[in-house]
């Protein structure tokens, strides 16, 4: 009979997903056959897996992270119910991979929960039948009592997977001890007996300190603390935009306090669009020795960037508007150096946006974009989601060539407006040291990555550091590290 542990929460970013692909990748090096579950996410950060009728769609990036880390290849079954805010209160619901509606959170209810329960069940029934243990991660608060009769990810899934449940709570945050006690004091009680344990995490300093609260919480519930895990990031992608200031800091993954001088860095600015996605696109410039990435508020000018990414956006045509009102559409067009547009943030470098009220809340037919790329996109409700390999042609400030890997995740085919180079294939563009694609990964590949940083530090003026980086581990390492070190997993029978 298959197993199931559900790591709840007593709210959002309090360490689930780290916990979750942490025991994935634990459970996996030990033989077992694992697999992660998230009945229902929220997040604008999506990876491309195969759906049960073999098509591509679309799932949460812990997830697909949490499959890497039980060895098992990503499916919509591990993610078969996805929320992707666009704005206004609207949320574009992806059942088994696939838009189906674009909903409120009351017409969700409404009108699609019974699709969803129903496809959440069904997904963790097919992977109930294929391994012998199941880590499912909640999504935020298991306590939040005005949900209760609707709580897929927590409630609902404890119920129908006959789950034990291990609940996280972040003490970083402040208030660990009372949070947690009501929680306990508010999880249903058919659900109460199935809690195992707790787990403290992100603590900064000395755990035996810890040590009369752990005693007389223990006292009052009867629930045990299964350890206190260090305020440590293993590395692993972010699943939402709470997440995006912890990009900026990489130098703990540089040895050496001198490695990275000031004068030998440089600076690449992302626009902080209000619907942001994919934000995971630039992790891995992030960890390169002697590379900042940094969010930047729409006001700000680029005085001090080397380089600009735009990033994806959940909603291309309003995140355009963001940017026009706040002046960041002057900057672009002023900036001398190299500007990278990712998906949505391809799209609206270019010329002309069409049939932009289905990529918008707002009523509107034709929208002007920056016009730093030839270019015009014209949007249609169908979605593409794929994976897909593209030969690489020199072009801008990506001077390599070869054959790079990634995904699509997109509405809408962008054609050319006049003769530009293609480098990343047909529905994509360079001009000058401007890029555009829609390929998501593209800097997970290391001749991209390593071409463009090469032409960065270049146009800088500035010699690239050839550090040497710290020899960890994997994210999933570092991850499982954290339970196998900190965390007694006896009471859910690991």
């Amino acid at each position: 009979m298959t197993e199931t542990v559900l790591i709840a929460g007593t709210a959002s970013h309090v360490g689930k997903s780290t916990l979750a692909a942490g025991l994935c990748w634990l459970l996996a090096r030990r033989g077992v056959s694992v697999a992660p579950f998230k009945a229902q996410n929220m997040s604008n950060n999506a990876r491309v897996a195969l759906a049960p009728d073999g098509t591509w769609g679309e799932i949460g990036v812990s997830q697909y992270v949490q499959s890497r880390a039980a060895g098992v290849v990503p499916t919509t079954d591990v993610n078969p119910v996805l929320l992707k805010p666009r704005g206004s209160g609207e949320s574009q619901l992806i059942v088994h991979g696939e838009a189906v509606a674009n909903v409120s959170a009351g017409g969700y209810y409404d009108d699609h929960w019974p699709v969803a329960r129903r496809a959440a069940e069904e997904s963790h029934a097919r992977l109930a039948a294929d391994h012998d243990v199941i880590v499912a991660e909640g999504a935020g608060s298991i306590a939040e009592i005005n949900l209760h009769d609707r709580d897929l990810a927590n409630v609902e899934t404890a119920r129908f997977a006959d789950a034990d449940i291990v609940i996280a709570v972040d003490i970083e945050r402040g208030g660990a001890f009372a949070s947690l006690y009501g929680t306990l004091e508010f999880v249903p009680d058919d659900l109460r007996e199935r809690v195992a344990g707790a787990i403290i995490t992100k603590f900064r300093g000395d755990p035996s300190l810890l040590a009369s609260g752990i005693e007389e919480l223990e006292a009052r519930t009867g629930v045990p603390i299964l350890g206190v895990v260090p305020h440590d990031d293993p590395g692993l992608p972010a699943e939402d935009s709470v997440s995006v200031p912890d990009l900026n800091a990489n130098e703990s993954r540089i040895v050496g306090d001198d490695c990275v001088p000031a004068d030998r860095s440089v600076t690449i600015a992302v626009p902080r669009l209000p619907r942001i996605s994919n934000f995971t696109d630039l992790e891995p410039l992030a960890r390169e020795p002697g590379v900042r990435v940094e969010y930047v508020p729409l006001e700000d000018e680029l005085t001090d960037a080397d380089a600009v990414i735009v990033p994806g956006s959940k909603n291309t045509v309003d995140d355009l508007g963001a940017l026009v009102d706040a002046g960041f559409d002057d900057h672009l067009r002023a900036f001398e150096g190299p500007i990278v547009g990712l998906c949505g943030g391809y799209q609206l470098l270019g010329e002309r946006l069409e049939n932009a009220g289905i990529e918008s809340t707002r009523d509107v037919d034709t929208v002007e974009g920056i016009g730093l790329l030839p270019v015009e996109t014209r949007f249609s409700p169908e979605k593409r989601v794929e994976r897909v390999s593209r030969s690489v042609t020199v072009g801008g400030p990506f001077d390599t060539a070869g054959t790079v890997t990634g995904y699509e995740i997109r509405m809408g085919r962008t054609t050319l407006t006049a003769p530009a180079s293609q480098p990343f294939g047909p529905e994509s563009c360079a001009s000058g040291l401007v890029v555009g694609t829609y390929l998501h990964g593209l800097f997970e590949n290391d001749p991209v990555r390593e071409a463009f940083l090469e032409s960065v530090f270049a146009l800088a003026s500035v010699p690239r550091p050839r550090c040497r980086v710290d020899d960890e581990g994997s994210p999933y390492d570092r991850a499982a590290s954290l339970l196998e070190t900190h965390v007694d997993l006896g009471p859910v029978g690991f």
